[in-house]
Parts: structure tokens; C-alpha cells; sequence
């Protein structure tokens, strides 16, 4: 449904996308999994018709984004980043415009929007303005859907949505995708999400890190991972750096996630921990997370 071989995107001097080649099946949520400035939203501005690349090519449901955008922007719904609705229409009006826009009625594919349009339906007359993060969220991807698309762009439509209506989020997509087969790309920054693709992209600087499953990727993660804990977490993070058997470390949580060199140990950490005088140290193995597999291809 989505195909993309040897994009290029350049603004200035500053190369957004380089050499990214990838695809996306029939009815599978893809996730593009980067932080700010990764190309993530280039990326699918340019699938979405509104950006044109420098080089290379790109299509969506089999079309070239570039000489078939108008009938690519009648199959495809897109959810931008920032909220971009009517702030002065109602939640019933904009959905009502949005599918006038596409020359179709609410009535004809409320079907598509029913499970999350029910849970907008009693704030229907309330300003878009006046709608909660979440309720935006909701509202946006309606007005997405409203018109039957068979791919749906969605550009980091989690980012500043509380961790409940973020989960919300995600379970309406995979409903979606099991009702009604639509494809879905989704950019993310919050690497916690990947488990709900299936399969990803890591993104940085414009370019594809690993893609794959989720699972594959962590089952790929080379070496030991410790988490190490201690009373005074601020002095651990500077001693941590210091530590001449520490490869890297970084914060996670309550803790911070250390690898070692190859000639050292737990032990030989708990050692030079408590040369630095440190009495309540934790170091325990632990399982990689995606962000964890971010970190270690950033090294590499």
C-alpha cells in the first residue's frame, strides 16, 4: 500500500531525508519511531502530497505521490501533528464539513466513525476550541476516516495526550485495522508505543536505523543490560560517566541502563561503585526496551 525507494528531502543545507527505503502492507499499522527532528513529519507530508521529494520515489495504494496526487488525496486520511480543525466550528460541523469536502455524508460512513464518534456525541455542539487534548485527538480522526480512505497518515497523533487516551488511541487503531482493514503509518516519538505496530521503523537524522517487528528488534540487542539504582542518583550519573567500565549509560525511569565493556562484569561495577562511596547500590540484569535498541544503534 505504501512504497518508498531511495526518498531524498533536503531544506537548505539541512538534509531531512536520506536514501530512506521502506514499505508498508496491506492493512498493517507501521510505525515510524524517531524523536523531534528525525524526518518523520517530511516523510509523510510528502506521502500525503503536500511536500514533493528532491529525489527518489514514493506511492501510495500503487500511485506516484508526485503525478497522481489528487487521486491519492481522495484515498488517504491525514491526521497532521498539530490540531488542525475548525477551532470555531462544533464537533458536528466539522465532521459534517470534512465530508462534504470529499463529496460523501456523515450518514454514509458513520459506520467507520461510530465506536469513536460515540464518545464524542454527547460534547457535539461544543466548540472544537473547547475540546480536551483527547477529545481532539478523537475529533481529528473521525474527520480523518469520515470519507473511507484506505491508508490513514497519522503524524504523532499521541504527542501531548494523557497516557490513558494514548492507550484509547492505539485500541481504536487496531479496531479500525480489524473492522475495516485500513492501512495506517504513525509517527511517534515515544518509543513505549512500538509494541502496538507491527512492525517499525527506528528514525533518526533522515534515515532508518533498523526496521522490523518489535520483537525482532529487541531479540536483536547485542550485549548485557544492567539497571542501576542508588540513593543519591544524581552523584550515580556523574560516577556512572566516570566509570571506566561502563560503555554507556543513560536515564530509564527510576533508573539508569548501563552497559559494560566486554572485560567487565556486574561485580566489577559494584566495585568501583563503592570506591566512589556508594552504600546502596542495586546493578540487576535487565530485558532491553525499544529504547534501549534506539540508544544502541545511535552509538553504533
Amino acid at each position: 500500500m505504501i512504497s518508498v525507494s531511495g526518498l531524498h528531502k533536503k531544506y537548505g543545507r539541512v538534509e531531512a531525508l536520506a536514501d530512506l527505503t521502506f514499505s508498508v502492507d496491506e492493512g498493517e499499522i507501521y510505525g515510524l519511531i524517531g524523536p523531534d527532528g528525525s524526518g518523520k513529519t517530511t516523510l509523510l507530508r510528502i506521502l500525503a502530497t503536500l511536500f514533493l521529494p528532491d529525489g527518489g520515489q514514493a506511492t501510495v495504494d500503487g500511485l506516484d505521490v508526485v503525478r497522481y496526487y489528487r487521486e491519492i488525496r481522495r484515498r488517504i486520511g491525514y491526521m497532521p501533528g498539530r490540531f488542525s480543525l475548525y477551532q470555531d466550528l462544533t464537533v458536528e460541523e466539522n465532521l459534517q464539513f470534512f465530508a462534504s469536502v470529499f463529496g460523501t455524508t456523515v450518514g454514509q460512513n458513520y459506520h467507520l466513525v461510530k465506536d469513536i464518534y460515540s464518545r464524542l456525541e454527547p460534547f457535539k455542539t461544543r466548540r472544537a476550541s473547547k475540546l480536551s487534548g483527547g477529545m481532539k485527538q478523537k475529533l481529528a480522526l473521525s474527520c480523518a476516516l469520515i470519507h473511507a480512505p484506505r491508508v490513514l497518515l497519522l503524524d504523532e497523533p499521541t504527542t501531548g495526550v494523557d497516557p490513558v487516551s494514548r492507550k484509547e488511541f492505539w485500541q481504536m487503531l487496531q479496531d479500525i485495522r480489524k473492522s475495516y482493514g485500513i492501512t495506517v503509518l504513525v509517527s511517534t516519538p515515544y518509543m513505549d508505543e512500538a509494541s502496538w505496530c507491527d512492525r517499525i521503523s527506528l528514525m533518526q537524522g533522515g534515515r532508518l536505523l533498523q526496521t522490523g517487528t518489535p520483537d525482532v528488534i529487541l531479540k536483536g540487542y547485542a550485549g548485557k543490560l544492567y539497571a542501576v539504582r542508588g540513593g543519591d542518583m544524581h552523584r550515580l550519573m556523574a560516577d556512572l560517566k566516570a566509570c571506566p567500565c561502563v560503555d554507556t549509560s543513560f536515564s530509564f525511569g527510576d533508573s539508569f541502563h548501563v552497559t559494560l565493556s566486554a572485560d567487565a562484569d556486574a561485580a566489577a561495577l559494584r566495585e568501583y561503585l563503592s570506591r566512589c562511596g556508594h552504600t546502596d547500590i542495586v546493578v540487576e540484569g535487565v530485558m532491553p526496551s525499544v529504547e534501549d535498541c534506539f540508544m544502541s544503534l545511535m552509538k553504533s
